[in-house]
């Protein structure tokens, strides 16, 4: 238990520095508010020289506590870590940061990543590191949606808000920021697709399942099924192989069956044997 504990704060605060490190060291130098609450503070800052941490600090309490009501305690605190200590390394960073580049493309790119990165492991470790982080998790709670959708839902207001504070310019770079982002919350989230799954529909679905078996050493699952127009029964065959056996799937289909209905699709996080372990 108390490895758990200590391995999800540990996420947590992993997390916070590599996100606070793209904010400080390419949003905030190039004027990029990428949306969230780190944007409202970037935006702020330019205008008022309040300092970003503190700002995202004053902006998160009522995100805090509404996570704290309706996601519960444990995450609540340790999205009050996350919140806190992001705050505390956004404002550490800006003290000695210094650009790394002038291309705002290179800004917004960089920043996206690391930002992208930092969401999602804090996201996978049961935390967050604030702001609209928080937002987006309701939503993803209670909505079909994925958190880094949720997130792009969420910023757009305050990619707004950029373009009339710095210009339209710097709010379209904004935008490709939190693309970035939002794309990398959901690899580090749900994981690379390594692994296709695919599914087999034949009229003569067991040779398929045995050679499959037999040539790439990969389970094969049966599934019943019923077709809606002609209302006769079909077994389905449900494999997960990796990219490079996808072309040895295809050809024994085309070998055995060449009337056969395949689909293959990508299989994030696929754990077990065979695969990463659970």
């Amino acid at each position: 238990m108390v490895k758990k504990v200590v391995f999800g704060y540990g996420g947590v605060l992993v997390g916070v520095i590599i996100a606070a490190l793209g904010v400080s060291y390419f949003l905030v130098p190039a004027k990029i508010a990428a949306g969230g609450v780190s944007g409202l503070a970037t935006v702020a800052y330019y205008l008022t020289r309040l300092p970003v941490g503190v700002t995202m600090l004053l902006l998160n309490i009522p995100l805090f506590l509404l996570s704290w009501r309706i996601i519960g305690p444990v995450f609540g605190a340790k999205t009050l870590f996350g919140t806190i200590a992001m705050s505390v390394f956004v404002d550490l960073f800006n003290q000695f940061a210094v650009p790394l580049t002038t291309d705002l493309l290179l800004a917004a790119i960089y920043g996206g990543v690391l930002s992208g990165i930092g969401l999602g492991i804090a996201f996978r470790s049961g935390g967050s590191t604030g702001g609209t982080d928080m937002a987006a998790q309701l939503v993803a709670r209670f909505f079909p949606t994925s958190v880094g959708q949720a997130l792009l839902i969420v910023d757009g207001f305050v990619i707004i808000l950029a373009g009339i504070a710095f210009g339209l310019e710097l709010a379209m770079y904004a935008l490709i920021a939190v693309f970035i982002a939002t794309k990398t919350v959901d690899v580090v989230q749900e994981g690379q697709s390594y692994a296709k799954a695919c599914l087999i529909i034949s009229d003569d679905p067991e040779p398929i399942g045995e050679r499959i078996m037999e040539r790439l050493e990969r389970g094969v699952t049966m599934l019943d099924g019923r077709g809606m127009y002609t209302k006769y029964e079909k077994q389905i065959l449900l494999a997960i192989v990796s990219r490079m056996e996808i072309a040895t799937v295809k050809a024994i289909v085309a070998e055995l069956d060449q009337k056969a209905f395949v689909i293959i699709y990508d299989g994030h996080e696929v754990l077990g044997e065979g695969f990463t372990g659970l």
